[in-house]
């Protein structure tokens, strides 16, 4: 096996592109003509059987702290390259791919950048788009041993394929691979998003390219397979996927949606009407219409305008795949593919109020001597990270609005190996310099509380969480904090609009057998009833709020529910999916 792939890389590299072979190729992110004829000769799964881990595994967020940032040097591309590098440095380590390490060495010193957190790995690649083929970190059970999943990577590139088990073995971590039996999956990074709680998105492209027929020669695959073979090998409970984009031929969903947090979604905007705008409308309509985030809340929109070509041009009129939301997250700063100012000017200041506290570092993808944007990708699509080895992860639910004056709850799961010694919230008023610590206490089940109580007058509170584990490992949520932080809304709010506010849940959603809510400050006899999509009444029972109410659903139950809440302070409805 191993001799046809060095076979198909020298054809790949001299009879087709007849460049010089230690030029790394300027390959574009989808196929070449060339590559095209190819894939049907490559072989894309192996006879290396590589099962999925013995136990439950997590997929990690973006946006958790991270110990490496990876690119692959391509000498096209050295002032953005160098950027990156320049900016990953002061984050965590960053590991670049290049068989030329003196001469990249000689670069980036000679333009300031320090090389101490740099690490050079001498492999060969076949492109610089390492989101696509590089390794995906999961944690098994959640926070414990890390590890990296692959995929079998759609392009009949043999060195950009083997870089996942490269970087394993560097880290010295275990290595699964969806790339035999009937687990032989193909997937792209750039096609994958995950919340960090069991949730994953995509573009039907993962659909269709592991169906009946597909030219890759892998097994065909009913949707239902797929999901499998991600819960196995990912740990997703749910894959969320949506219609592929007319205009963008790599039909990833990176260069047009980004996940912020477990909740919040950047979506491109286009004027309506216009390129990939309807579709991708209609796909959030999807998202909003059949899913709730992990907290039992639906997922908030924010659009950011997708920027045209100078002369007004976009994708469906000549323009260039132009997005801002193909970003990295690296630690506390953020990665973004930025264009001319007068576009990119509204861009980062809409950011920089979705994203406080974050280094926002704007690397130019459109500049005439290093167009990577006119290849088809773009930050995210050029880089890769690997989580830290030791994960202090918390998990909260923000609290977007409080009515002023009262007290209410906040939560947050925690969770560390060795254990977690202490946690605790700081707050502030919008304005304030100095946060006020409040202690966090143990509530069992990985959950710490703490109640704040809200100004009286209509002022905006602002903040945090810190935890420091056994081990005495300390972190944020958000991960920028005290510079970062999450703002509460504080109104006088109507009686419904309150109880709206503290009635959180259902936990989780979709369920199966269990569901939870939480009620913060509701107080007396509740009423609380299951009805059907068509409005049967499928469940009622009085109880008394004391915080937490667990119902146990009935097997029969399925699809959407309605669970409806009456109390003194009227009536509240929250929608349930049961699976």
């Amino acid at each position: 096996m191993q001799y046809l792939r060095y076979s198909l890389v020298f054809v790949f590299l001299v009879n087709v592109f007849a460049l010089q072979a230690q030029e790394p190729q300027v390959l574009p992110k989808g196929m070449t003509i060339a590559e095209k004829g190819l894939v049907s000769e490559y072989q894309f799964t192996s006879t290396r059987l590589t099962p999925p881990p013995s136990m439950p595994v997590r997929a990690a967020a973006e946006w958790e702290e991270i110990e490496y940032l990876m690119v692959s040097w391509n000498p096209g591309y050295p002032n953005i390259l160098r950027q990156i590098v320049a900016a990953g440095v002061e984050e965590c380590k960053v590991i670049v791919i290049t068989e030329n390490e003196t001469n990249v060495s000689n670069y980036l010193t000679s333009n300031g950048v320090s090389l101490d957190n740099v690490i050079f790995m001498d492999e060969e690649t076949n492109s610089i788009w390492i989101r696509d083929y590089g390794p995906n970190t999961i944690y098994q059970n959640d926070i414990g041993q890390r590890a990296i999943t692959d995929w079998i990577y759609n392009r009949p590139r043999p060195d950009d394929d083997v870089i996942p088990s490269a970087i394993a073995s560097y880290i010295g971590i275990p290595f699964y691979s969806t790339d035999s039996g009937t687990n032989d999956l193909v997937n792209t990074g750039g096609n994958y998003m995950s919340d960090g709680l069991g949730t994953g998105f995509a573009s039907e492209l993962v659909l269709e390219e592991n169906e009946a027929g597909n030219p890759y020669g892998v097994s065909s695959k009913t949707e239902v397979e797929v999901d499998a073979i991600m819960n196995a090998y990912m740990g997703l409970d749910r894959y969320i996927k949506m219609e592929t984009l007319p205009f963008d031929g790599i039909h990833h969903i990176d260069m047009h949606m980004k996940l912020l947090d477990e909740e919040t979604l950047l979506v491109s905007e286009y004027p309506e009407g216009v390129a990939d705008g309807p579709q991708i409308e209609e796909n959030i309509q999807y998202v909003l219409d059949n899913f709730q985030s992990a907290f039992g809340k639906p997922y908030q929109i924010e659009r950011i305008p997708a920027p045209p070509s100078t002369s007004g041009n976009y994708p469906d009129n000549g323009g260039w795949y132009r997005t801002y939301t193909n970003m990295t997250f690296v630690n506390g700063t953020v990665l973004l593919p930025i264009y001319r100012p007068e576009v990119d000017g509204p861009a980062i200041a809409q950011l920089q109020e979705l994203l406080p506290g974050y280094n926002i570092v704007g690397i130019d993808v459109d500049e005439s001597e290093e167009p990577l944007i006119g290849s088809l990708g773009a930050i995210h699509c050029i880089t890769h990270t690997v989580g830290v080895a030791d994960p202090l992860w918390i998990v909260h639910d923000d609290i977007e609005e409080g009515n002023a004056g009262s007290t209410i709850p906040v939560e947050a799961m925690i969770r560390h190996n060795s254990g977690v010694s202490q946690a605790s919230l700081f707050w502030r008023e919008t304005g304030a310099t100095e946060y006020t610590e409040v202690a966090m206490s143990a509530a069992g089940d990985d959950m710490w509380t703490a109640d704040l109580t809200l100004p009286s007058e209509e002022v905006d509170v602002e903040y945090y969480i810190w935890a420091e584990a056994n081990s005495g490992k300390s972190l944020t949520r958000p991960i920028v904090a005290p510079d970062g932080y999450w703002t509460i809304n504080v109104a006088s709010l109507a009686t419904s609009d309150w109880a709206a506010q503290n009635i959180v849940g259902p936990y989780p959603n979709p369920a199966t057998d269990v569901v939870r809510f939480e009620l913060g400050n509701i107080e007396g006899p509740l009423e609380v009833t299951l009805h059907s999509i068509l409005g049967q009444q499928l469940f009622t029972e009085k109880v008394e709020a004391n915080g937490t109410l667990t119902l146990t659903l009935n097997a029969a139950w399925q699809g959407t529910l309605f669970v409806t809440f009456k109390g003194n302070f009227g009536s509240v409805t929250k929608k349930l999916l049961v699976k």
